[in-house]
């Protein structure tokens, strides 16, 4: 009667490992990002492009973001200012150092969050992920950009980023 608990302890210990090691898997490991879940951010963004997670930037990005609208990457993507206000709400309070940090924040690392960067493709860690990728591939007509998730991670609108 020495070690009855033992069995019961090593049961547990698998137990938690399993469950610790399917919520990585179903949450699609490093490579996830909750998709947008707001209407109205994913109407007004994702009319014209994948409506991106709001952890994958800073809040400031997206602050900065919302306050140039009249010049979105080289287009006029303004809306009702009242619009505005609640998609620039909904994206700072989920942005990678606030709301979505528990995703984001490896995305983030080696970006100073005050720095508000503008492109996720210019993160350290996307531009890792995708250096094996030539150029020419980049250029396919069914990429055009590199913006375009969804042409190589087929489940980019629900948050999935893994190849």
């Amino acid at each position: 009667m020495k070690f009855p608990l033992r069995p019961f302890a090593l049961s547990l210990l698998a137990l938690g490992f399993s469950a610790l090691v399917y919520t990585s898997a179903q949450a699609g490991g490093g490579h996830y990002y909750p998709p947008v879940k707001d209407p109205v951010v994913k109407e007004e963004c994702g009319s014209c492009h994948l409506a991106f997670p709001a952890a994958m930037l800073p809040a400031a990005s997206w602050q900065k973001m919302m306050g140039e609208l009249d010049r979105h990457f080289g287009d006029n993507a303004s809306v009702d200012p009242a619009i505005a206000k609640k998609i620039a709400a909904y994206l700072v309070a989920n942005a990678a150092d606030t709301g979505g940090s528990r995703y984001g924040a490896k995305l983030m690392r080696g970006v100073d969050p005050a720095s508000a960067p503008q492109r996720i493709t210019k993160l350290p860690k996307w531009v890792r992920e995708h250096r094996e990728v030539p150029d020419w591939e980049w250029r396919h007509k069914d990429v055009r950009t590199k913006a375009n998730c969804v042409a190589c991670h087929a489940d980019a609108e629900l948050g999935y980023y893994e190849d």
